[in-house]
């Protein structure tokens, strides 16, 4: 058994979608929340910052007891991660290889889509961890870069999104596809939009459940999990947390009552991890 939280961070707060997975599939783990609500979003960035970044949210999060950290963030797990990972003094798990493996082994026809932030689809890390699934598949992204604004600023439910999406989809749509991962955290949010333009063929890959799953077996398989005590849940911003009880409650699907923290992340930029 081992009663230290776990840590999670995203761009901004989209990683509350999985940090709602975690909370259902384990909840008694205590987890702290970082969203960088202050240099949202990543997806726009180029890789060197959006490494630089990610290094200082793990750095944060490291101040902490916790025994492991969990990049919430499709762009952080896709670019960062890979040039951080045996730097973290816990390990350390992205949200893209779970997903690429649940996608993989979804799909019927062999034809899976992708959306995602512009960085995450630049990467192509999600078609390349499918092709080590499966060779055989095939994998178009597109990149969605309004649907991250539109979901910090409560627009989820807005005509104009809708309008926005069915633009972003329409050429995946016109490739077949059965399979569809939301290749970014804030996306679950928007799943009622996105599948009633994809139809209900097509399956919709969320990665908060996969990850979710995965942390899962991971404590599960190494007596990792926490002992029974109530769990608790802290959050840090690193700007105006004054709209996160609201947007915060649309996304964890539940009230947020606990106290809220902003951090000045800049100080953490240089940090050693």
């Amino acid at each position: 058994m081992d009663n230290r939280r776990i840590g999670l961070f995203d761009s901004g707060l989209g990683g509350l979608t999985v940090m709602k997975e975690l909370m259902q599939a384990l909840p008694e783990e205590s987890i702290v929340y970082f969203g960088d609500t202050g240099r949202v979003p990543y997806g726009s960035k180029s890789s060197e910052t959006i490494i630089r970044y990610t290094k200082s949210d793990i750095a944060f999060l490291q101040t902490f007891d916790l025994k492991m950290i969990i990049a919430a963030c499709g762009t952080a797990s896709a670019i960062a991660l890979p040039h951080l990972k045996g730097d973290c003094r816990v390990p350390l798990l992205g949200v893209t290889e779970a997903t690429a493996k649940v996608a993989a082994k979804l799909t019927r026809n062999g034809r899976i889509g992708v959306i995602g932030t512009a960085g995450t689809v630049r990467s192509d890390a999600f078609a390349k961890l499918i092709a080590k699934e499966n060779a055989e598949v095939s994998c178009r992204s597109v990149a969605c870069p309004m649907f991250v604004p539109l979901v910090e600023n409560g627009y989820a439910d807005h005509k104009a999104t809708r309008l926005i999406a069915e633009e972003y989809l329409e050429p995946l749509m016109q490739q077949g596809i059965d399979t569809l991962i939301l290749g970014c955290t804030h996306y679950p949010i928007l799943s009622h939009v996105i599948q009633g333009i994809v139809g209900d063929g097509v399956q919709l890959v969320n990665p908060g459940t996969c990850v979710a799953q995965e942390v899962k077996s991971l404590l599960t398989d190494n007596q990792l999990l926490s002992s029974g005590e109530a769990a608790s849940y802290h959050f840090y911003l690193s700007d105006d947390p004054s709209e996160f009880a609201r947007l915060g409650s649309l996304f964890l699907e539940r009230s947020i009552s606990a106290d809220v923290s902003r951090v000045d992340i800049e100080t953490y930029t240089e940090a050693t991890l």
